[in-house]
């Protein structure tokens, strides 16, 4: 077996290899690059289950980033078990043909209770009096404590919200050469998320873009270097494009207006009540989920659906059998925004009565996936004194919230998770010669071939 590091840099597209990628670049073009036909969604959760396991989701059933659980009338949005993920991943299946095969897998999702070797990925602390500590997981756990002794705390913030950077990249990257020195896995599996925040802030056309393009070239063309010092053999990989928006689609706002969604008080303010709604949706980026809890409106739902300004198809049964989504976490229909739209996950009609995580960086809690956490109020005067004060009061054993997102939607200028209409928007592979495009399904064949040698 060929020791191999797979390098997933989110949001990279070939459209973007350029000026700004100059060790991206010269790495393709001692190689080779081909395009990978984008997975659908084109979300991350899906797209590396697609790649991992060679199914898409009707076979592995991560239709999403988050789905409703039927039986717990609950939304449930950025779980981490592996055990989610149906059928044998890559490295099962290279373990079966050399039991020495290893696998180091940094910080790619549903990172923990996997059958890796080696595995680190995100995950806080959540004591009983109602503290959020930044914290990881690792396997083996006690590698947790070394890998933060020699790196330095992860940097979580960075990772997701107002702050996200470079820095949490450039940390991950720093843990799949600690993890290679360490362990010299035959997989290594890193992922890089740093396009990933400016591309949906700004939109791939802005040409702010053109620093995080540098920040993530350094990183990356240091660890080909590294890689390659080591004769382990590079391949660059990405999961989606990322396209131009200007038009957010406030899907379940249009089902209330229809008299469909249920809504609870709970201490004054508006929360979704899932179960006892008759149809609601589970926004994803570009893709929305919508669930029909009474089937004597099913058709009335369908009708509604298909007139939403910004809503490019509706998916029944059989259009999700045609895109490999016929699995029971799937909604009861599958929308697909068109090209300039979003799905935002909000429910109220009124900001004064927003839930009280809506102003929060809150993945878990929200029915939706909501890249405004990527912002900062711009009507808060301090949100640094904000901020201080959040920390002052959580230092004292005062619970508080940390209410400095906005609740504008129109902020988020980039979005992905329907297939691009330019194939230069499409997720790359680079450094395997193979037919282009690529099906999202054999990417994972392509990484065992060249393990293997074949």
């Amino acid at each position: 077996m060929k020791r191999t590091a797979v390098i997933n840099v989110v949001g990279l597209t070939s459209s973007l290899i350029g000026e700004y990628t100059p060790r991206i670049r010269s790495f393709a073009d001692r190689t080779w690059m081909v395009k990978i036909v984008p997975p659908f969604p084109a979300v991350t959760c899906s797209a590396q289950s697609n790649y991992l396991t060679g199914k898409s989701p009707d076979g592995h059933g991560i239709v999403g980033n988050g789905w409703y659980d039927r039986a717990y009338a609950e939304v449930h949005f950025w779980k981490q078990s592996d055990h989610l993920v149906r059928g044998p991943k890559v490295w099962d299946r290279l373990k079966a043909r050399d039991a020495s095969f290893t696998c180091a897998k940094m910080f790619w999702w549903f990172n923990m209770y996997s059958s890796v070797d080696f595995a680190a990925t995100p995950r806080p602390l959540y004591p009983a009096d109602g503290r959020k500590i930044f914290d990881i997981y690792t396997k083996p756990m006690e590698m947790r404590e070394e890998l933060k002794s020699d790196l330095g705390a992860f940097p979580f913030v960075t990772f997701w919200g107002p702050r996200a950077g470079i820095e949490s990249s450039r940390w991950i990257a720093q843990s799949a050469k600690w993890i290679e020195k360490k362990q010299s896995p035959t997989l290594n599996l890193v992922y890089l998320p740093h396009l990933d925040y400016n591309l949906q802030r700004l939109g791939p056309s802005d040409p702010g873009v053109g620093s995080d393009l540098r920040e993530i070239d350094e990183v990356v063309g240091g660890l080909i270097d590294f890689f390659e010092r080591r004769s382990v053999q590079v391949l660059l990989l990405s999961e989606y494009g990322i396209c131009d928006v200007d038009q957010p689609v406030f899907i379940n706002r249009i089902l209330r207006d229809n008299g469909w969604i249920a809504i609870k008080d709970e201490l004054g303010l508006e929360q979704l009540d899932c179960g006892a709604s008759r149809a609601f949706a589970v926004a994803d980026h570009q893709v929305a989920h919508v669930y029909v809890n009474d089937p004597a409106i099913r058709n009335r739902v369908r009708s509604v659906l298909e007139s939403i300004e910004g809503v490019g198809v509706v998916l029944d049964e059989k259009g999700k059998r045609a895109a490999g989504m016929a699995h029971h976490r799937a909604g009861d229909f599958v929308l697909i925004a068109d090209p300039r739209s979003w799905f935002a996950y909000y429910f109220w009609m009124d900001d004064n009565v927003a839930p009280d995580y809506a102003r929060c960086v809150d993945i878990h809690r929200k029915p939706g996936y909501d890249p405004v956490e990527l912002f900062v109020d711009p009507k808060l005067p301090l949100p640094s004194l904000d901020a201080a004060k959040f920390l002052l009061k959580k230092k004292l054993g005062f619970r508080a919230l940390l209410e400095v997102i906005p609740l504008d939607a129109g902020l988020v200028k980039g979005s992905h998770g329907r297939a691009p209409e330019a194939e230069e928007e499409w997720p790359v592979l680079i450094g395997s010669a193979d037919r282009s495009p690529l099906p999202s399904t054999r990417v994972g064949a392509v990484i065992e071939r060249l393990i293997m040698g074949e």
